[in-house]
């Protein structure tokens, strides 16, 4: 073996990177005037991949493996010229690892509340905050639109231009996904998985996939929670047994009182509901004692006045006219009366009496 073959086998170029971090996304491989020889070594390992970047431009991504860098393997570089020390020639190009792992447990949160108009509660502002996860899934891209030429480029650098991204999209999901103001709190999980899906496009804009995003709270002021808690509980409760329940607790509360003014609370108190329940019993017992309103007449029966020895009685119902019929106090040609006539007409002219009258037969023709 010659001293240049030993010596080239020693100067073969190793190129990796073992990330001492947790943090690091980006890692440019650095060289002396950025010289890679041809021939040289690339290891990329798993969750890793390499960017070739010659001339400003990007001539090859990387996956997981080991690599021999050289013109048959990078066509973009295929005009290397000769090295007037018998080396075969370096070339000069940068080499970008990067980092694909999960970057979990991210954080995000509104640092202005979102104003949303609802059509009960009207115009209300609501907080959010929670986590997410993504990775690299476009090197290039990743590169081209966010990296630069930064050689040391970390998660942190990312995160704000990220957040300001998962905010503003937050919103629009909160609008979109038609969820009830008041149950937002507790659809975190469809709010979480409809905020992914609308979320997603946008980091892949950027080269990055949103492998998870996650809701895990939306908060109002108060009195909006409050004022919400209320009006829930309108349709579950009854009002009158809530006012008497709140009434006793405000005398059981003035009666812990010390001093004459916590007993002068609490006798008020006391009377304002004795006389509340003085009122109620007393309105219960006049309903029970007051007796039902009598039925109205049934359509086409109403009471009848008879003229029965000059005298005019009634009024009549239809079982009385008839025990006047069985009695032979009522006749057709009686004399009988009703509430909107203007006289007196025979019975057999009155639509209530005429039809209690059984039917006589016709005379017999003449033989």
């Amino acid at each position: 073996m010659s001293i240049w073959n030993k010596l080239k086998g020693e100067l073969i170029d190793i190129i990796e990177w073992l990330d001492p971090t947790n943090d690091t996304m980006v890692y440019r491989f650095e060289r002396f005037n950025n010289e890679i020889k041809n021939g040289a070594k690339l290891t990329v390992r798993e969750s890793q991949m390499a960017v070739f970047v010659d001339q400003g431009q990007i001539a090859d991504v990387f996956t997981p493996g080991m690599y021999t860098l050289n013109t048959e393997n990078l066509p973009i570089l295929a005009t290397i010229k000769g090295w007037k020390y018998g080396f075969e020639s370096p070339f000069k190009s940068e080499i970008y690892f990067i980092n694909t792992k999960n970057f979990t447990d991210r954080r995000w949160g509104t640092k202005s509340p979102i104003i949303l108009n609802d059509d009960r509660y009207g115009m209300l502002e609501v907080r959010a905050f929670g986590t997410y996860a993504m990775r690299v899934a476009d090197g290039g891209k990743f590169l081209k639109e966010i990296v630069g030429t930064d050689g040391n480029f970390t998660v942190d650098e990312v995160d704000e231009q990220l957040r300001s991204i998962t905010v503003t999209r937050f919103t629009d999901a909160i609008g979109e996904s038609a969820i009830p103001v008041e149950r937002l709190a507790g659809n975190v999980n469809e709010l979480s998985e409809f905020s992914h899906e609308a979320l997603k496009p946008e980091f892949a804009e950027y080269g990055i996939e949103l492998t998870k995003f996650l809701v895990e709270n939306v908060s109002m002021p108060e009195e909006i929670k409050k004022e919400i808690f209320e009006l829930s509980r309108l349709d579950r409760i009854d009002l009158d047994k809530l006012t008497k329940m709140k009434a006793a607790k405000a005398i059981e509360k003035a009666a812990e009182n010390e001093g004459a003014a916590g007993a002068s609370m609490g006798m008020g108190m006391g009377m304002f509901m004795g006389t509340q329940m003085g009122q109620n019993l007393n309105q219960s017992q006049q309903q029970a004692n007051t007796p039902a309103p009598a039925p109205p007449p049934i359509p086409g029966t109403a009471p009848v006045w008879v003229a029965i020895n000059g005298q005019q009685s009634g009024p009549f119902d239809q079982a009385g006219l008839k025990a006047l019929i069985a009695n032979g106090q009522l006749s057709q040609s009686t004399l009988v009366w009703k509430e909107g006539l203007s006289a007196w007409v025979a019975a057999s002219g009155l639509d209530e009496t005429k039809n209690l009258f059984a039917p006589t037969p016709p005379p017999l023709p003449n033989s």
